[in-house]
C-alpha cells in the first residue's frame, strides 16, 4: 500500500509516519523538512499546491494530519485557522479528485465539533454544536469530505480525535504543567477541576488510524476516536504531579476559558465495531508522557 501523510512534522503525523512506514510504503508531506529525508514533500508555507504530489504519485491511502489545533488562537486568529482546518482540506480533496480519485482520504477531526454535549458518552449521530472557531472549522472540514463523497464519488471519512497526548506534545494541559512545575511551587489552572475529558493516547489514534484503513468502507462516515472513559481534570493532575514527583500546590481559578466544553467522554461503539480496542490507559499515558518530558527538559 503506498500511503501520503499530510502534516508529517506534527504530533499525530509523526507517530503515524513512524508506525505506517513498517507497515507500507509511506510518503510524508508538510512545510519543514531537515532535507535528508526520502520520500518526502516539501510545501510552500504561504501557497501550498498538493497537486505535484497527486500527479508524481498514485497513494491508496492519504491521511490529512495537518491544520490548526488550538481552540484559544482560533479566537484570536479565526482567518488563519479557517485557512489551515478548511481551505486545506478542500484544496487537498480537489487535488485528488483531479489527478487521484481512487485515494482514500482520512480527515483528522476533533470532539470540539460537539461543543457541550446534551448526553454522555456522546455518539457520532449526536447533534454539532461547536463552541469555537475551530470547532466550527473541524465541522466545515467535515462537511467538505461529505460533499466531495456525495457529488464526485471520492472515498473520504473523518475521525473525531477526542483529548490526545503523548510524547512529543509541545502544548495543551499536560505540556503546561510540566513547564509550570520547573519554575514555580504553585500553578494556578482555569476551571473548577471538575470538567472532565476522554484523554487517548497517541498510539491507540494510529492504532484506530489503522483499522479504520482496513475495514471501513469510505462513504463519508465519522469516527469518534477516544479511550471511552472520562476522567475529571483534578484527578489528572494529581496523576500527573505524582508522576512528576512534584509536590507543590494547585489551585483552580473557577474561571472558565473560552471554547471550552464542561464535559467529554466518548462513544466509541462504532470504531470498536472495526475491531478497535485502546490499549493504554490514561495512567499508563501519563507516566510516558513524564519519562518524555523529562528527557527533552534542556531542550
Amino acid at each position: 500500500m503506498r500511503m501520503l501523510i499530510v502534516g508529517s512534522k506534527g504530533f499525530i503525523g509523526l507517530h503515524a509516519l513512524d508506525y505506517f512506514k513498517e507497515k507500507h510504503e509511506v510518503w510524508g508531506c508538510d512545510i519543514f523538512t531537515n532535507y535528508n529525508e526520502r520520500n518526502f514533500f516539501l510545501l510552500d508555507t504561504f501557497n501550498p499546491s498538493y497537486n505535484a504530489m497527486f500527479q508524481s504519485q498514485a497513494f491508496d491511502v492519504c491521511i490529512n494530519c495537518a491544520g490548526a489545533a488550538s481552540v484559544p488562537d482560533s479566537f484570536i486568529h479565526p482567518e488563519r485557522d479557517y485557512e489551515l482546518n478548511v481551505h486545506l482540506v478542500f484544496k487537498l480533496l480537489d487535488s485528488i479528485r483531479q489527478h487521484n480519485p481512487k485515494c482514500k482520504f482520512i480527515n483528522i477531526s476533533s470532539a470540539a465539533v460537539y461543543g457541550n454535549p446534551r448526553t454522555l458518552p456522546v455518539n457520532e449521530d449526536h447533534l454539532l454544536d461547536p463552541l469555537s472557531p475551530y470547532g466550527l472549522h473541524k465541522m466545515y472540514a467535515e462537511q467538505l469530505c461529505r460533499e466531495f463523497t456525495i457529488h464526485f464519488g471520492l472515498m473520504t471519512c473523518s475521525v473525531r480525535v477526542f483529548s490526545a497526548f503523548g510524547p512529543g506534545l509541545r502544548k495543551q494541559i499536560l505540556w503546561d504543567l510540566f513547564r509550570k512545575s520547573k519554575k514555580e511551587s504553585r500553578v494556578t489552572l482555569f476551571g473548577n477541576g471538575n470538567e472532565t475529558r476522554d484523554y487517548i493516547f497517541v498510539d491507540d489514534i494510529v492504532s484506530a488510524l489503522d483499522c479504520i484503513i482496513a475495514k471501513n468502507p469510505f462513504e463519508c462516515e465519522c469516527y469518534n476516536v477516544g479511550y471511552g472513559k472520562q476522567s475529571r481534570l483534578k484527578d489528572v493532575v494529581a496523576l500527573f504531579f505524582d508522576s512528576l514527583n512534584w509536590h507543590g500546590d494547585v489551585q483552580f481559578t473557577g474561571e472558565k476559558r473560552i471554547g471550552d466544553p464542561d464535559f467529554w467522554q466518548a462513544d466509541i461503539s462504532r470504531l470498536s465495531a472495526l475491531g478497535f480496542s485502546p490499549r493504554i490507559t490514561i495512567e499508563e499515558g501519563i507516566k510516558k508522557y513524564v519519562e518524555w518530558a523529562k528527557s527533552v527538559s534542556s531542550d
